[in-house]
């Protein structure tokens, strides 16, 4: 390692809303903080950000301009850029980031708030939709699609309970079995109780006019008019960075059925190595924007916490050495003046 490389307290790895939140805690504290962001944001597809108090339908590039503006103003440093590798170095003395460019940096403490990635379905067309008309989460854009006529695509076992939540945001529901598990008979009764429509066979594609969809085509060629469809894609936390840290995923199971993966964490997102936290999405695959920016300023204030005992660990030290060094030269000076008496004795 160059003595030229720059070290900072803490290097926050993603520049969304945990990170920015993490990161403004932690220039606030007077900490030196760089964030590095691939750019590549998960809420990217959405218009705008959704149950945010104070922020409700702010862009998301909008969003994350303001907490970049928030966090700089405190001294926090912003680059774009990919990590392509992190590694502890030898005895404690923190960590190494590399970016994609070559560059590298060390840092005391990681915070890691990369997100997750939607792997959606292999259906034709969902992709191309996906955060317009295409959707998963009624709180972020159930009442953007209130009283439209919303299709359902069965492929876990919570279909049913995706079909009955998005209920509440319109009567014309409609689920699409698909490749779904078939629902029991208690599913039935409270489908139909609901006014859910049921809908068998393989769902193969989507219609589209005029950019805006139209309806969810079967495998016999049927089609359903549709304003709007929920899927249910695997929520994959970006976690490549931590590999060489030895963190690995943890599969999140409901039902019997593995919803995606992610890293485990305490509730202030400290994981199994001492000094990576984690925030956000890579951590918590349920939370929406708010609560990823809860995460990473719960995370931040962790560290910088951290930071503090081991400062004054150091402080201590500091303080102690040059006690520690004059007792030490007395008693070296006492067994040397010692070992010269014992000399004259025994000549004498």
């Amino acid at each position: 390692m160059s003595d030229m490389t720059q070290t900072y307290d803490v290097v926050v790895i993603g520049g969304g809303a945990a990170g920015l939140s993490g990161a403004l805690a932690l220039s606030r504290a007077r900490r030196s903080v760089l964030v590095i962001d691939a750019g590549s944001p998960r809420n990217a597809p959405a218009s705008h950000v959704h149950n945010y108090l104070g922020r409700e339908g702010t862009p998301p590039s909008e969003l994350v301009a303001i907490g970049r503006k928030e966090a700089a103003q405190y001294g926090a440093e912003i680059v774009e850029g990919e990590v392509t590798a992190a590694e502890q170095l030898p005895g404690g003395a923190g960590f190494r980031v590399v970016r994609g460019d070559g560059t590298a940096v060390t840092a005391r403490r990681l915070l890691v708030t990369t997100g997750l990635v939607d792997e959606l379905p292999p259906i034709p067309g969902l992709a191309e939709r996906w955060g317009q008309d295409v959707l998963h989460c009624p709180y972020c854009h159930g009442w953007e699609v209130r009283d439209a006529a919303i299709g359902i695509v069965a492929l876990t076992p919570m279909a049913v309970h995706q079909a009955l939540l998005w209920r509440q945001w319109s009567a014309d529901v409609t689920l699409f079995l698909h490749n779904g598990p078939e629902p029991s008979d208690e599913e039935y009764e409270q489908l139909a109780a609901r006014g859910v429509s049921v809908v068998d066979g393989e769902v193969t594609g989507l219609e589209v006019s005029d950019d805006r969809l139209t309806g969810v085509r079967l495998a016999g060629g049927r089609v359903v008019p549709r304003e709007a469809v929920v899927v249910q894609p695997r929520f994959t936390a970006r976690s490549g960075v931590l590999d060489g840290l030895g963190l690995r995923t943890t599969p999140l199971e409901m039902a019997g059925h593995t919803l995606g993966t992610y890293i485990a964490a305490d509730p202030t997102g400290a994981t199994e190595v001492p000094g990576v936290r984690v925030a956000g999405n890579v951590a918590s695959l349920m939370d929406q924007v708010i609560g990823a920016a809860a995460a990473g300023l719960k995370a931040g204030a962790a560290i910088n916490a951290d930071l503090v005992a081991d400062d004054t660990r150091r402080a201590v030290e500091t303080r102690r050495a040059p006690f520690s060094a004059e007792a030490e030269r007395q008693v070296c000076e006492k067994t040397l003046g010692n070992r010269r008496h014992g000399l004259q004795e025994t000549t004498r």
